[in-house]
């Protein structure tokens, strides 16, 4: 019998003894395969992979990467898996990382290409949905499957949902632990997990825009309407100060991968400790003026090994190095002590001096600007200069050889000169005389001719012959040694290109610290103290948004650990602050690993979780939305203290904590914002503290929205009714006691009524009865 390789590994040849249970193990490890599903796209990686061990398909939604996939080498050298599947449509970045892949040492995955087309968002959901998945409820319809799945996987990470479609199809082709089941027999899918790179926090995309980490906006200039956004008012605009735009780029990473890696982080506020003294504010403004000048290190390089560099590429390139020979020098004078600087006294090394010397010596950018091409200064090579010496002097020799020339030519021609044209040679020039109309009037005894431009007749004689033997074509070939010149001068700075970029990593990483340092410095912000344990202290919190919108912003605290209790629930009127305190709490907060959505965070929240809700529950029935949440909330309150994540919820329903409908526990802290009320008039105070919203305060809210006095007096008299159960009675039409009462009236009239009197006037009196009775 024929096995395939996965087969082979699944299948002992001949008897095995019980006695070696860890042989089994070892074995069962050996067969263990990883399928890594890739998806790279402008910039953003997404991916999923299956382990055939657990049957566990983890995934990571959508991530900013840069142009050297640091982020997917983590990942691989993490997950080390036996398969790579990607698009065959992919971009350069993921070129190059598979080519680097395959000379990799620690890690050479099979790779395999599927057609763009396998990577469809429909194919993968319609993939998804006739996956096997074991753990989905029987009970769970065929129109319900997908809503089920889109609690388990984030949609809206689109490269991650299309690396899952591509790597269905893959386990399903190769039959991934099912090799000699049934073909009716699909691949184990027991469960989907996150996956997120050690000390990497995992933010939602949801978060990011609640918590407005950034916000494109429309650009309001008319000439941008097409490329047309810039950013608006969120974090990193406002942290943003960086002064080039791989400072801004990686700031950008940052936010996207916040890290938990204490190291880094204590590297970083190294950094932005130093900056923020007032005495090292030169300093700052020093560098930040060098920073300006870094371009695009990648891009230089890359036209430097096709050989397509222009002027503007050299001048670009002479100041970015010259800037950091500056920053080099000024960093050896700050303190050693700090990392980042010690790093860069050690890595900008004497090769930037070099070649910024070099260019400086080679590259002429006066007259390189002038002729729009690379031209090389004097004393670099003496026979380009000897060429060009002779360049110069031709103009006075080439009149001296027109005027000969002249004296040999028809008496008829007033005059003539000798004229240089690049790739033609030396020529003489006539003007065209009236007798010469055709083209053979153009023919003179001793001359070829060979054309005719601007009313001037161009001839090569055997003197312009004679100079093309003597001279050449000065000019090509002053151009071509030139070229020669900056070839050498391309190969000396490639060869220190490792150098160079790590110039444009440190710089990036220093301006983007600098950048913090006086965002800092501004907003009046301070440095956290980081600590490894799952705990939560702010003391005087402020929302960095908020506060910049507001002539007065109330700080808050916040205390969140096992001792202190790690679920807060948050009442109070609507307008009190609520919303604000939960996002300053995430503001301030990068430590812990999920900001989710409530289907996410039940099923995959830890006890380093940072879980805000906020008004859930409150767009469906008020007892169902009621239920909902103090079913959540019990959830995690059941749990072990150390299994709970961090939460703060902040609601309306003050009857989930009045009516006593979540468990007891140490973990629950009631929290309220401070109002008071002045006659008729709501003050809010933003004033945290302990205890329970005992009101809504709607009608004080209603005046402040400005809503009629009717309509609030109405408001209150039905909200009394209610609460005391009551039968709340319609204002737009008369009560039944009234109507009983108006219809007494109108029998007595019709009683009293004597229709034997004459004078009495039958209509007027209907018209008289009817209009007193509709107005009662």
């Amino acid at each position: 019998m024929a096995l395939s390789r996965d087969e082979r590994q699944r299948v002992s040849v001949g008897p095995r003894s019980s006695n070696h249970p860890e042989d089994d193990e070892e074995e069962e490890e050996d067969s263990t395969e990883v399928y890594l599903s890739v998806l790279v796209h402008h910039g953003q990686v997404g991916l999923s992979f299956y382990d055939s061990k657990d049957c566990t398909l983890q995934y990571m939604s959508d991530t900013a990467d840069d142009h050297n996939l640091k982020l997917l080498d983590r990942v691989v050298y993490e997950v080390s898996p036996t398969v790579l599947i990607t698009s065959a449509k992919q971009d350069h970045s993921m070129t190059q990382f598979i080519k680097a892949l395959e000379t990799n040492s620690y890690n050479k995955p099979e790779i395999v290409l599927y057609p763009n087309a396998d990577f469809g968002v429909e194919a993968a959901k319609q993939r998804l949905l006739s996956a096997h998945m074991p753990f989905i409820p029987s009970s769970i319809t065929e129109r319900e499957r997908m809503p089920y799945l889109s609690s388990c996987l984030p949609f809206g990470s689109t490269l991650m949902v299309r690396s899952v479609g591509a790597l269905l199809k893959c386990l399903e082709r190769r039959r991934v632990g099912v090799e000699l089941e049934d073909s009716s027999v699909g691949v184990p899918i027991l469960q989907f997990r996150p996956y997120t790179l050690k000390d990497i926090v995992f933010v939602d995309k949801d978060t990011y825009s609640v918590l407005q980490i950034f916000k494109l906006e429309l650009h309001p200039s008319v000439y941008k309407l097409q490329s047309g956004e810039k950013e608006g008012l969120s974090l990193y605009g406002i942290l943003n100060r960086c002064k080039c735009k791989f400072g801004s780029r990686l700031l950008r990473q940052w936010l996207m991968r916040p890290t938990r890696d204490m190291s880094v982080l204590t590297r970083r506020q190294e950094v932005v400790r130093f900056f923020t003294s007032p005495r090292n504010v030169d300093v700052l403004s020093t560098l930040q003026g060098c920073l300006r000048n870094i371009q695009s290190i990648p891009t230089l390089l890359h036209r430097m090994t096709l050989s397509h560099t222009k002027v503007s590429d050299w001048h670009c390139l002479y100041k970015t190095v010259y800037s950091a020979v500056c920053i080099r020098d000024t960093v050896r004078s700050l303190p050693r002590t700090i990392r980042l600087f010690q790093e860069i006294s050690v890595s900008f090394t004497e090769d930037l001096y070099h070649i910024a010397s070099l260019i400086s010596k080679v590259v002429d950018f006066e007259s390189s600007s002038a002729e729009n091409r690379f031209t090389v200064k004097s004393n670099v090579d003496p026979t380009i200069d000897e060429k060009k010496r002779t360049m110069m002097g031709l103009s006075d020799f080439l009149t001296e050889v027109a005027r000969k020339e002249l004296d040999n030519l028809d008496s008829r021609i007033p005059s003539c000169s000798v004229i240089y044209i690049p790739l033609i040679g030396f020529l003489l020039s006539v003007p065209r005389l009236p007798s010469m109309v055709e083209k053979e009037d153009f023919e003179i005894e001793g001359l070829d001719f060979m054309f005719l431009s601007e009313e001037r007749l161009h001839y090569r004689s055997a003197r312009t012959k004679e100079l093309d033997n003597m001279l050449g074509d000065l000019h090509c070939d002053i151009r071509d040694m030139e070229t020669a010149v900056m070839t050498q001068l391309q190969a000396t700075v490639l060869q220190h290109s490792d150098c160079l970029l790590k110039v444009l990593q440190l710089s990036a990483e220093l301006d983007c610290l600098m950048a913090l340092a006086q965002a800092s410095q501004e907003y009046n912000y301070c440095s956290p103290f980081l600590s490894p344990h799952s705990r939560l202290s702010l003391i005087q919190a402020r929302h960095p948004l908020v506060e910049l919108c507001t002539p007065m912003f109330v700080s808050n605290p916040l205390s969140s650990c096992e001792r202190e209790g790690k679920v807060k629930v948050l009442t109070g009127p609507n307008s009190s602050g609520k919303s604000v305190y939960l996002k300053q709490a995430k503001h301030h907060n990068q430590i812990h690993n999920y900001t989710l959505t409530m289907a996410f965070a039940l099923n995959h929240s830890t006890g380093n979780s940072l879980v805000l809700i906020d008004e859930f529950g409150k767009g469906t029935n008020t007892v169902d939305g009621l239920s909902l949440l103090a079913s959540c909330l019990s959830f995690w309150l059941m749990k072990p203290p150390s299994h709970c994540p961090h939460v703060l919820v902040a609601t309306n329903f003050h009857s989930l904590l009045q009516l006593g409908l979540l468990p007891p526990s140490t973990q629950l802290s009631p929290l309220t914002l401070e109002t008071a009320v002045d006659g008729e008039e709501l003050v809010f105070l933003y004033q945290l503290r302990l205890g329970i919203c005992q009101s809504s305060y709607a009608a004080n809210i209603a005046v402040l929205a400005g809503l009629p006095h009717t309509v609030i007096q109405r408001g209150l008299e039905v909200s009394e009714l209610y609460r005391t159960g009551l039968a709340v009675k319609r204002i737009d039409r008369p009560s039944t006691e009234e109507q009983a009462k108006r219809y007494l009236r109108v029998v007595e009239q019709f009683l009293s009524l004597d229709l034997e009197d004459p004078a009495v006037e039958l209509q007027l009196f209907m018209q008289e009865l009817l209009s007193s009775a509709g107005n009662a």
